[in-house]
C-alpha cells in the first residue's frame, strides 16, 4: 500500500496511506449530496422571495457550486465535508501541507476532469497512478491521504535524540529552518532504503556551505550529527 509521511507540528513523522478510490468517490458523493440540497434550498428560497435579479441568482447558486471544493479545501486544511466525513484529506505529495495555490491548481483542473468529463478521467487516472493522484493532483503536486495512521515515528527516530548531557558538536545548526531538517531527513531515508547517495551528498554540501561547517566526517554521521545537534539546540524552544 502506498504511503505518505506527513510531518506535524511536533516534528513526528506519520505515515498514512493514501486514500483509496472509494474512499474520494464516497466522499464526492457526500459533497455532492449537500450541494444539490444547499442548491434546492437556494432556489426554493430565491422563488419565495420572487428574487429575480441575476445578479442576486449567480451570488447565491452559481458562485457557491463552483467554488464548492475551492474554499472548503483552503479553510478547512484540505478537506471538503465529505472528505472530513470519511477522514481523508488533500497533502503535498512529501508529506508537508497544501498550499493556496497546491488547491487552486486542483480545482482549475477538477472543472475539467471532474465536472466537464463527468469524473471519468479523474477515476481512471487514480486507478492507474499507484500515488492516488489524478491530474490535478499531478499538477499540483499533491495527493489525498486516509487519515488512519499507520505507523508514526516519534521525535527520537526522527531526530536520533541523545542523551541530555549531550553537547551539539555544531552549534550553528540553530541557523537551519524545519524545511531544511526535513530534506536531510529526507536524503538519508532515501540513502538508506535505495542506497542511492546522491541525494545526501548535495544536501551534505548545501548545510557546510550555509554553517560554514569544514569536517572529515562521513556524510551519513555528519547528517546524523547535525540532526541529533539541531534536536538538542531546538528543544528548549
Amino acid at each position: 500500500m502506498q504511503t505518505v509521511s506527513v510531518r506535524t507540528t511536533q516534528n513526528v513523522f506519520i505515515q498514512y496511506p493514501v486514500a483509496s478510490l472509494g474512499d474520494r468517490m464516497l466522499a464526492t458523493l457526500i459533497d455532492s449530496v449537500i450541494v444539490i440540497a444547499y442548491m434546492i434550498g437556494a432556489i426554493y428560497c430565491l422563488v419565495e422571495l420572487n428574487v429575480n435579479s441575476p445578479a442576486v441568482i449567480i451570488a447565491v447558486i452559481a458562485i457557491p457550486y463552483t467554488l464548492y471544493h475551492l474554499l472548503f479545501e483552503i479553510f478547512m486544511g484540505g478537506q471538503s465535508p465529505g472528505k472530513r466525513q470519511m477522514k481523508i484529506k488533500v497533502v503535498r505529495i512529501d508529506g508537508t501541507p497544501a498550499t493556496v495555490g497546491n488547491y487552486l491548481m486542483r480545482w482549475l483542473l477538477r472543472i475539467i476532469e471532474v465536472q466537464a468529463m463527468s469524473g471519468m478521467v479523474a477515476i481512471i487516472t487514480i486507478a492507474l497512478n499507484n500515488k492516488g493522484q489524478r491530474l490535478g493532483d499531478i499538477a499540483a503536486g499533491t495527493t489525498v491521504v486516509k487519515l488512519v495512521p499507520q505507523q508514526a515515528v516519534t521525535a527520537n527516530e526522527v531526530f536520533t535524540l541523545a542523551e541530555d548531557d549531550y553537547v551539539p558538536q555544531f552549534p550553528a545548526v540553530a541557523m537551519l529552518s524545519d524545511r531544511d531538517v526535513e530534506l536531510i531527513q529526507q536524503a538519508l531515508e532515501v540513502y538508506r532504503k535505495h542506497d542511492n547517495i546522491q541525494p545526501v551528498m548535495l544536501i551534505t554540501e548545501k548545510i557546510k556551505r550555509m554553517l560554514s561547517i569544514e569536517t572529515d566526517m562521513t556524510f551519513e554521521n555528519f547528517l546524523t550529527t547535525i540532526l541529533k545537534d539541531y534536536s538538542k539546540v531546538t528543544s528548549g524552544k
